[in-house]
């Protein structure tokens, strides 16, 4: 029906303004609200050509009756008053569309969780969020069974049976099996980062590159090794963990047969055989194949040394010197020995001892 999807068009504007306006769970909570809000189009569609078809025996109406049916719901749509908002124009077929749109404006959530408080401007929405909390995943894929807590989760996931991929940058061509990842990616060329920590200002693309940061300042370690007990922030850094174990390399250079145990240490290794060196020293202008050598580099500039001994308080440039500190005599063994055989070299060219 004419009216029903322009009514849907008039919802499907109002949740891509919310949108820009709340954060990432409740973006997953108007999305849910939309397919619920598809569903009942749908049911009201399908009841409506039940009406229109309604079989006595084996005869049903004929095509210019249902187009005459057709020619009256269109004219009962066009004769239909629209309820519109004074703030931004928006119209709506109903009443209550209005009210709760409306909500937008005055910024209204009426409908609280009794588990931790969050609240909605609509009933729908609350309902969603109810399952962060019950676990609840009614969204099953036919193929191999994983659940999902949302429908357009689980419409996303399809897509990696199928390796549809319909989200494509309009600046590289890369694609994407749904738009919440496109969006994050487009954030890479366009610069921008929403989501910033509270507790020391850092900025990021999403949430939960944003979440994972927070745990560098409380500490937390979720992801532990089943074989050795050790914790890490992150899943992938586990993951890495876990080669150590099984000593499994799995990315081969293809140029010189080396293997290595993480992807980007691969990446990383590649430039050696590219001469690609994508990280510049603003300082100096020299360039670097890996973001951790520019790291190092850039202490040769600032003077900055942040690894310090915590029993004589001696301070180094890099990490390494450090741990070549004995820490029972307090004094530098394989440092002290490099620059010792430098001396005994130079003095050997002078024909003089050094001095120790």
């Amino acid at each position: 029906m004419v009216f029903i999807k322009e009514e849907s068009e008039d919802m499907k504007s109002e949740e891509t303004f919310k949108v820009k306006h709340e954060d990432t769970e409740e973006q997953t909570d108007l999305m849910t609200l939309k397919e619920e809000s598809q569903e009942l189009n749908e049911k009201e569609d399908n009841d409506q050509h039940e009406k229109c078809n309604f079989m006595t025996g084996e005869k049903s109406f004929s095509s210019t009756q249902t187009e005459k049916t057709s020619q009256k719901r269109a004219q009962k749509t066009a004769n239909r008053s629209y309820f519109t908002c004074q703030q931004c124009g928006k119209s709506f077929t109903r009443k209550e569309n209005l009210e709760v749109h409306m909500r937008v404006h005055t910024g209204e959530k009426p409908f609280t969780c009794q588990h931790c408080g969050k609240c909605f401007i609509n009933k729908p929405n609350l309902k969603k969020h109810m399952r962060t909390h019950t676990g609840e995943k009614p969204y099953t894929c036919s193929q191999c069974g994983n659940s999902f807590k949302h429908k357009h989760y689980l419409d996303d996931h399809k897509r990696i049976h199928t390796g549809e991929k319909p989200f494509a940058c309009q600046q590289c061509g890369k694609s994407y099996t749904n738009k919440r990842n496109l969006k994050n990616h487009v954030s890479v060329h366009t610069g921008e980062k929403h989501f910033t920590c509270k507790l020391c200002g850092k900025s990021f693309i999403n949430k939960s590159k944003l979440k994972s940061h927070i745990r560098t300042h409380t500490g937390e370690k979720p992801y532990t090794c089943s074989q050795c007990a050790k914790s890490f922030t992150h899943k992938q850094c586990l993951n890495d963990h876990m080669q150590v174990h099984t000593g499994e390399k799995p990315f081969t250079c293809q140029q010189c047969g080396k293997s290595f145990a993480k992807k980007g240490t691969l990446e990383v290794h590649m430039r050696v055989h590219t001469g690609d060196k994508p990280f510049t020293c603003k300082l100096c202008g020299k360039r670097f194949i890996s973001k951790s050598n520019l790291k190092y580099h850039m202490i040769s500039h600032s003077g900055e040394k942040p690894y310090t001994c915590s029993q004589c308080g001696k301070s180094f440039k890099h990490k390494q010197h450090l741990d070549q500190i004995n820490p029972q005599n307090r004094t530098r063994t394989k440092l002290k020995q490099t620059v010792l055989m430098s001396s005994l070299k130079i003095g050997i060219q002078k024909n003089q001892m050094p001095q120790l």
